[in-house]
């Protein structure tokens, strides 16, 4: 920390003392606060980059420098002066702005993070986080004596109609949790112990607060939204049942789905069952130069109104799979960054040329352009993120629904206008995507988390739970008993390193068909089922009313202001409507046996 900003705390209580002007003495605070926050920021963000983007098995540089970036981001931001003062201007808030308000509960939102009363045990988090995420992508995933990436596990899934060969390939994607175990249990006592000297129960509960929530008021909604779509997900968890042991050439078909059957690793998209007559995407976009997909993401959001996206993204970004030959290995997982809080802004992917990777493609350039959005200078930094954080889920995921529509897909000339396209088909692939994702999110994930923060899970207990969780909420089983020498949670990249969050994409996939339900009908005045957003301005202008204002608003206002509703799952379950009906035709006779919640 630098003398000066150390130093300011003690000047402006003393200035406080005299009854200076609080208004006056919160920015100037917050002015000095972020400038300090903004280069350490950055340090870490890059040290982080570093880390995901160049994994060297058994080279502990990475590590050490992501441990040091990290470790002085929290002393500054959990700084004992950095709170007192936070808290003491807080005691004018009657005085002070809305905008100051907000900024100030934000120090104090960062300070839980990490507060520098209990330093040895942040150092010790930080520590632990950085060696799972190493252990985590540092994985090497085997078929045989293969060494394959998750890019090529999930095209087995995909693919494959070998049940030997699916099952051989979703064993091996759950073998990278086990020893991942017992740095959970230490990671689940290190994030418990360093929010509680600010007031939180646990990390789940710390978590949540962002969003204004206490943790029932969270646990009620998530249980709302798997009830609101109980009803067509188990209509789908019947079909799949039965259409699954048809295609596997089993005798009995099985009360609960067999994990390797779905074409996802942990069964929250199950879109790979089905193939649309005339809309083969894979096929269509097989041959496309790797290079044509961000290309073409950045000229959708170009045609909204919004700029090409910054030089320094294009060189700075890690787009691509590594070459076999590599001597390190990367993250595969998506992501966007936001590294300086300014206009370094970057994205981490592998694009493959298939349909997946155009959605995830479009999907990630959503929260580059939120970035951009908000880094205003409206926008103090300290609020450059989402009005919420399923917000930023929720922009990326809306434009990926709508670069995936028929009309907009032959805007584009990847379907000939004319093609004859399988609605019913095309719904029920959707469902299987977005609905699919609810028991998902709002039930497994949401609820292991909960248990292992909340409820101290023992370590003993994390496989068992994970699986009572998922037969529960998904209606999924393994292939085989799964004992507790496994940590099939910790296979999901957010269990180790975006903890206690997962509620955000619950809530961002009802918050997209709400957004997707006003845009198609107010704006654009097409089916929401069938529509182009490409080259609408008026679009553009709509997103960015949400996006420019960053967490600078209250977000129930700004969902208010721009769509005239709060908060529901009604978009979502009405833009379905019509494939429940054709799933109760389908299914008539056959018999249902998800769990009742």
């Amino acid at each position: 920390m630098k003398r000066t900003v150390s130093c300011l705390p003690l000047l402006l209580l003393a200035g406080c003392g005299r009854g200076g002007d609080p208004k006056m003495e919160a920015q100037a605070f917050l002015d000095a606060y972020g400038s300090e926050y903004q280069k350490l920021y950055y340090t870490s963000a890059q040290a982080e980059w570093r880390s995901n983007t160049h994994i060297v098995e058994g080279d502990t540089t990475n590590a050490y420098a992501t441990r040091q970036a990290n470790e002085a981001l929290a002393a500054f931001t959990g700084s004992a002066e950095n709170i007192g003062q936070a808290r003491r201007l807080l005691g004018e808030r009657e005085r002070l702005t809305p905008l100051l308000v907000r900024q100030l509960e934000r120090v104090l939102y960062l300070a839980a993070d990490n507060p520098q009363t209990v330093a040895d045990l942040v150092k010790q988090r930080i520590r632990a986080e950085t060696e799972q995420t190493e252990r985590l992508f540092g994985y090497e995933f085997r078929l045989g004596d293969k060494k394959v990436s998750t890019n090529d596990i999930d095209e087995i899934l995909h693919t494959s109609t070998d049940e030997a060969a699916l099952r051989q390939a979703w064993e091996e994607s759950k073998e990278v949790g086990s020893g991942l175990k017992d740095g959970l249990e230490k990671l689940q006592h290190l994030r418990n112990e360093t929010v509680r000297p600010l007031g939180y129960s646990d990390y789940f509960a710390y978590q949540v607060s962002e969003y204004g929530m206490s943790t029932q008021e969270m646990r009620d909604l998530m249980l709302q939204l798997n009830r609101e779509v109980r009803p067509l997900y188990q209509q789908l968890h019947t079909y799949a049942r039965y259409e699954l042991a048809k295609r596997f050439g089993a005798h009995e078909v099985p009360d609960l789905l067999p994990a390797h059957w779905l074409p996802n690793r942990w069964g929250q998209d199950w879109t790979g069952m089905v193939t649309v007559e005339g809309l083969d995407l894979d096929g269509i976009l097989k041959d496309k130069p790797r290079e044509w997909f961000p290309q073409q993401a950045e000229r959708f959001y170009v045609s909204l109104g919004y700029p090409p996206l910054p030089q320094s993204f294009w060189e700075k970004s890690d787009l691509y799979p590594l070459p076999a030959a590599a001597e390190f290995k990367k993250n595969n997982h998506a992501s966007a960054w936001h590294m300086n809080l300014e206009q370094d802004v970057r994205s981490l992917m592998s694009i493959a040329p298939n349909a997946e990777w155009y959605e995830t493609t479009h999907h990630e350039f959503g929260h580059i352009y939120y970035y951009i959005a908000y880094t205003n200078p409206a926008v103090p930094l300290l609020l450059r993120e989402g009005a919420n954080r399923a917000y930023h889920e929720a922009m990326g995921s809306l434009l990926g629904l709508a670069a995936m529509q028929k009309p907009f897909l032959a805007h584009l000339e990847l379907l000939p206008a004319d093609a004859q396209v399988d609605e019913t088909q095309q719904l029920l692939r959707e469902a299987l995507n977005y609905v699919v994702f609810i028991p998902w999110s709002a039930g497994v994930m949401t609820g292991f988390e909960h248990a292992l923060y909340a409820e101290n899970l023992p370590k003993e207990q994390y496989n068992a739970r994970w699986w009572e969780l998922v037969r529960r909420y998904q209606g999924i089983q393994p292939p085989a008993p799964r004992g507790e020498e496994f940590c099939d949670a910790a296979s999901k990249t957010h269990i180790n390193d975006d903890a206690a969050q997962y509620y955000d994409y619950a809530i961002s996939n009802v918050l997209l068909f709400q957004l997707h339900d006003h845009i198609a009908r107010q704006i654009l005045k097409q089916d929401p089922h069938a529509t182009n957003y490409f080259g609408s301005q008026e679009v553009g202008r709509f997103l960015d009313s949400i996006m420019r204002p960053g967490m600078s608003r209250d977000w129930r206002e700004v969902l208010r202001e721009t769509t005239g509703q709060d908060l529901s799952a009604a978009a979502l379950v009405d833009y379905f409507a019509p494939l429940l009906s054709y799933l109760e035709q389908v299914n008539a006779g056959r018999k249902h046996t998800l769990p009742e919640l």
